[in-house]
C-alpha cells in the first residue's frame, strides 16, 4: 500500500516576488515576522522583499539566523513572534533560514520544549494544525525547505535533529530565480549539490512512490545539467531557474525518503567548533554512500545514469567525484576541517537519525564509518 500526498502552492518565474503581498492577503497574514539572515540583508535581498511588501502589512524581523540554525534561535525568535502579536511567518533565505521559520510557526503555537517534537522521539503525532502559517522565500537553490515537510534543527542537548509533519509545509513557496542572481560560485555549488543528493537519495529509497521517483529523476537532470553552468556564469538566468526547479523537486520527492548521506551529513553538521555547510558534506559523502548501496540499487541504476546524462554501464559514484572535483567541492571530509577523533560518534548517531531508516540498503555502525573514512 502506498500512500502518496502532494503538498503545496508554489509560484515560479523571474520576478515571482511581487507575488507576495497578494498571497499574504490571500492567507489572511497582516503582522508576519520576517527570519532570515544578515547575509541575506548585506546582499539587498531583504530590501528587495520588504520593496514588494509596501504598506501593505506591519512586519517585524528576526535575522540572527545561525548557518545550522539551533533551538536558541528558535525561542529567540518565538519571543519576538510573540512579543510583536504577530500572525505569520515570511521566511527569506537558504535551508536554516526556512527551517528556523517552521521551528519558530511550531513553538510559537505549541508548548515547549522543541524537541519533544522531533521525529526521532515521535513527535510527529505532536504537531498540529495550530502551526503559523509560512510563506517561504528561497534565495539558493539547494534544500527545497521551501517545498519540504521537516524542518532540522540543532537541539540545546547537542543533537541535530529532524521535526517532520506536513503541518511544518510553507503555505506557499515564492521560487524566484532572480533571487539567487548574486550568490557567489561556492554556494552555487555547494547548494546545487545538495539538490542534486536529494534527487538521488529519494529516487533510491526503497519506499513504493512513483510519482516521487519521476520527479526525483526530473529534478537530478535539470540539476547535473545546469550546475556547472551555474557555478561558472551567475548570470545564466536558464540555469538558475532549472536550479531552483532542481532543489524544489528534489524536495518535493523527499517526503519518500532519504538515505544514508543524510543520516550522517545530519550529525556532521552539528560537530561543535566547526561550521560545515550542509550540501558540501553531501556532496562529499555522496559517491562512497552510493558504492554502499549499488548492490542493492542494481534494477535503478540504468534510470539514474540516463538521468545524469552518462554513458551506459558509467559510474554515477565516479561521475559525482569528477563532479565535485570541477565544480570545487573539497576533496574529503578531513578538507572540511572534520576532526578524525569524530568519526566513530558520527557513526553511531548517524544509527539514529530519522533518515537512517529509509537507506535502500541497511547500514550497520561499522558501514557507517567506513563511508566516513572513505570520504575522509
Amino acid at each position: 500500500m502506498a500512500t502518496i500526498n502532494y503538498l503545496t502552492t508554489v509560484q515560479l518565474d523571474h520576478g515571482a516576488i511581487k507575488l507576495l503581498s497578494a498571497e499574504l492577503h490571500r492567507l489572511g497574514i497582516q503582522r508576519p515576522l520576517i527570519v532570515t539572515d544578515k547575509g541575506i540583508r548585506a546582499a539587498g535581498i531583504l530590501d528587495k522583499v520588504l520593496e514588494s511588501l509596501g504598506d501593505t502589512v506591519a512586519f517585524s524581523i528576526y535575522e540572527d539566523t545561525p548557518p545550522n540554525p539551533t533551538e536558541a534561535a528558535v525561542v529567540a525568535a518565538t519571543k519576538m513572534f510573540v512579543n510583536s502579536e504577530c500572525d505569520g511567518i515570511i521566511a527569506i533565505g537558504g535551508g536554516s533560514s526556512i527551517d528556523l521559520g517552521k521551528a519558530t510557526a511550531l513553538l510559537a503555537t505549541h508548548p515547549d520544549p522543541l524537541q519533544t517534537y522531533a521525529a526521532v522521539e515521535g513527535g510527529a503525532s505532536r504537531i498540529s494544525e495550530r502551526v503559523a502559517p509560512l510563506v517561504a522565500i528561497p534565495t539558493t537553490a539547494g534544500t527545497g525547505s521551501e517545498v519540504g515537510r521537516g524542518s532540522v534543527i540543532v537541539m540545546n542537548s547537542g543533537r541535530k535533529l529532524g521535526l517532520l509533519s506536513p503541518f511544518l509545509l510553507p503555505k506557499v513557496a515564492i521560487c524566484d530565480p532572480d533571487l539567487t542572481m548574486g550568490l557567489p560560485p561556492m554556494l552555487t555549488a555547494a547548494t546545487g549539490m545538495d539538490a542534486i543528493a536529494h534527487c538521488i537519495e529519494t529516487f533510491l529509497a526503497p519506499a513504493i512512490n512513483p510519482p516521487a521517483e519521476a520527479i526525483a529523476l526530473d529534478g537530478l537532470r535539470r540539476g547535473i545539467g545546469n550546475i556547472e553552468k551555474a557555478t561558472r556564469d551567475g548570470s545564466d538566468r536558464d540555469a538558475r531557474w532549472n536550479m531552483m526547479v532542481a532543489a524544489m523537486e528534489g524536495a518535493l520527492a523527499f517526503q519518500k525518503g532519504l538515505g544514508a548521506v543524510h543520516a550522517l551529513s545530519h550529525p556532521l553538521g552539528a560537530v561543535p567548533g566547526v561550521s560545515l555547510h550542509h550540501g558540501t558534506l553531501n556532496a562529499v559523502l555522496l559517491p562512497a554512500v552510493l558504492r554502499f548501496n549499488k548492490s542493492v540499487t542494481e534494477s535503478k541504476q540504468a534510470a539514474l545514469v540516463q538521468s545524469m546524462g552518462l554513458a551506459v554501464g558509467a559510474d554515477p559514484a565516479e561521475h559525482i567525484e569528477l563532479l565535485n572535483s570541477r565544480i570545487g567541492m573539497p576533496r574529503g571530509l578531513g578538507a572540511m576541517g572534520v576532526p578524525r577523533s569524530v568519526l566513530a560518534d558520527i557513526a553511531a548517531a548517524a544509527m539514529k537519525d530519522h533518515c537512517h531508516a529509509t537507506n535502500p540498503r541497511v547500514a550497520t555502525v561499522d558501514d557507517y564509518r567506513q563511508m566516513l573514512e572513505e570520504s575522509y
